[in-house]
């Protein structure tokens, strides 16, 4: 992999002098366990390392939101889905896509810099579910960021250049493995998962020196030969057995906890890997330092359908039985909201957050699925009918938590499918196809006008305080803040702000392409700004043949609005 750096000189200087006077290696361990009380930057992934997407900023609120203006675009020179996650820290905007890293000035949009990761052609023609990339982490004046080829790599954050560049020991991307997600620094460790489950991977999560770029451990999410685990799979189906870990977790500095989510086992079809598959559709508690899992709690065992665990475990402090109780809150692909004790991952709630009927709900004693006589009708081979979809009640977007109001803010996709697993494939391999070709799906829908909502929820019942239909579903991640505003990306381009209690859409901006992107929010000179991504892409959008976005243009494009002035 090759490495090219364009500065533009003036802007260089500017940050340099901002970086002087803010301090260049602000980005401490105490500096990003707190991200989430200083709202003047965004340091982590999550807007605070416990996944919140939180403000406390109310600058703009219900009052004035009318007003919010684009200040600046940046073009991003890029046709492939726009999901990253931005960072602001020292007068700049830090962002990604699958090929460069660019910094911006953040009152300006001016770029100080961009590096462009050069890749083999082939490496695009190997990548699953998307040409993507989910954004960077701040860490002591470096930002450090991964690659589809599998780099963890480090760079000045005030010049790009390249402070230290590591390959994940072992894999390649031949053999089916990717990186698209953004890593997350605990404790000093650069934490980083792995894509490939489509491609017959054995997973992991593991751990780098965050200063140095040394590996230092190796979690896999499917275990081997004499490894607690290994009697869920039937004969060697362990070796391609998938347990992506592609999206990014939270941490909680009080526990010392860092909880990802663990992707779908390998193949689709269930015929070809009898058992429940562990570690795979699961969250797991481990330690930044060492690796070591301390807890997990498996959603969905022996998956016929592709429902990834994958999406980002929110920590907070919530009433439970009426006492204050930190818990791990995660809105399942597969349709069930899950509460779990943060510290010993016991369940405490389970309930549906949308329609489904591959299970009735789930026993509180052992943590299973009450599974249906369509999921079962599904794992003998027979054609059945499944709500959620492969998409699932959700997917990778993120959903946000108001401690102000108690509610979760998801972005739900209201689609079901058709479903029938033939003779399961007897030829897998790392590097070959376990996805699709597997199973046989056609789409099924309740209303064609409507298969998507953005509902605020309760975490502990699952119901909805209210839902916002939408035509089609809304790949973007949500954001909320202290004003009790919901920001939200629709994906035929629409960026969006709603009252938190209501619902109602406030205002509405339309950008140049679907927003896919995650929205922050920050402050600077005593004003309040915006900033999103626009950019249409991901494996929704490239295979669903949803007919609501055919004129929706690709184009990566980072947005960033502000109150008008009078």
């Amino acid at each position: 992999m090759k490495t090219s750096i364009f500065s533009a000189p003036f802007f260089l200087a500017g940050a340099l002098a901002l970086a002087s006077a803010g301090g260049a290696s602000a980005q401490s361990t105490a500096d990003i366990n707190k991200d989430q009380n200083t709202p003047g930057d965004v340091l982590v992934y999550g807007m605070g390392t416990q996944g919140q997407r939180y403000s406390p900023l109310t600058r703009i609120n219900k009052g004035n939101v009318k007003r919010l203006v684009p200040k600046w675009s940046y073009s991003m020179s890029d046709t492939h889905g726009a999901e990253a996650f931005t960072l602001i820290a020292n007068g700049m905007v830090y962002t990604t896509n699958h090929n460069s890293t660019v910094a911006v000035d953040a009152l300006t949009g001016k770029q100080v810099w961009k590096v462009t990761h050069d890749y083999p052609p082939e490496i695009l023609r190997i990548v699953c579910c998307g040409i993507v990339n989910r954004g960077a982490a701040l860490y002591e004046g470096k930002i450090i960021r991964v690659t589809l080829d599998n780099h963890v790599i480090a760079m000045d954050a005030m010049t790009g250049k390249t402070v230290w560049d590591v390959a994940s020991p072992g894999i390649s991307a031949e053999t089916g493995y990717s990186m698209t997600g953004a890593p997350l620094i605990a404790d000093g460790v650069v934490i980083t998962g792995v894509a490939g489950a489509e491609f017959g991977i054995r997973g992991f999560l593991e751990g780098y020196d965050a200063s140095t770029g040394k590996h230092l451990w190796r979690q896999y999410t499917v275990p081997a030969a004499g490894e607690p685990g290994h009697e869920t799979w039937a004969g060697d189906s362990f070796k391609v057995g998938g347990g992506s870990s592609w999206v990014t977790g939270s941490y909680d500095p009080e526990l010392g906890l860092v909880y990802w989510g663990i992707g779908n086992p390998a193949p689709w079809n269930p015929r070809g890997r009898k058992g429940d598959n562990l570690f795979t559709n699961a969250v797991f508690a481990i330690r930044p330092k060492t690796g070591e899992r301390v807890w997990y709690y498996q959603t969905s065992p022996e998956d016929p359908f592709d429902y990834d665990a994958v999406q980002t475990p929110v920590v907070a402090t919530i009433k439970v039985e009426n006492k204050p109780r930190k818990v791990v809150m995660q809105a399942n692909r597969n349709g069930f909201l899950y509460v779990l004790d943060a510290a010993n991952g016991k369940l405490l709630a389970a309930n549906a957050y949308d329609k489904m009927n591959w299970a009735d709900g789930v026993d509180m004693k052992t943590g299973r699925p009450k599974t249906t006589e369509a999921f079962k009708k599904a794992l003998a081979g027979e054609k059945v009918t499944i709500w959620p979809s492969v998409s699932g009640s959700t997917n990778w977007q993120h959903m946000s938590y108001s401690p102000k109001s108690g509610n979760l803010f998801i972005n739900v996709i209201h689609v079901g499918m058709t479903y029938e697993a033939p003779e399961p494939p007897n030829n897998l391999a790392m590097g070959k196809p376990t996805g699709n070709g597997t199973v046989k799906r056609t789409t099924v829908l309740d209303d064609p006008d409507v298969l998507g909502f953005l509902k605020a929820v309760d975490p502990m019942t699952g119901k909805a305080k209210w839902s916002v239909p939408y035509k089609s579903p809304n790949f973007s991640s949500t954001m909320v803040t202290a004003s009790n505003l919901v920001f939200t990306g629709v994906m035929t381009g629409e960026f969006q702000a709603l009252d938190a209690d209501t619902g109602k859409i406030l205002w509405s901006f339309q950008t140049p392409s679907g927003i896919v992107g995650q929205p922050v929010t920050w402050e600077r000179d005593g004003k309040q700004y915006v900033t999103v991504m626009s950019g249409i892409g991901g494996v929704y959008a490239l295979r669903s043949g949803d007919p609501n976005l055919v004129k929706v243009p690709t184009g990566a494009t980072l947005w960033t609005f502000g109150l008008f002035d009078k």
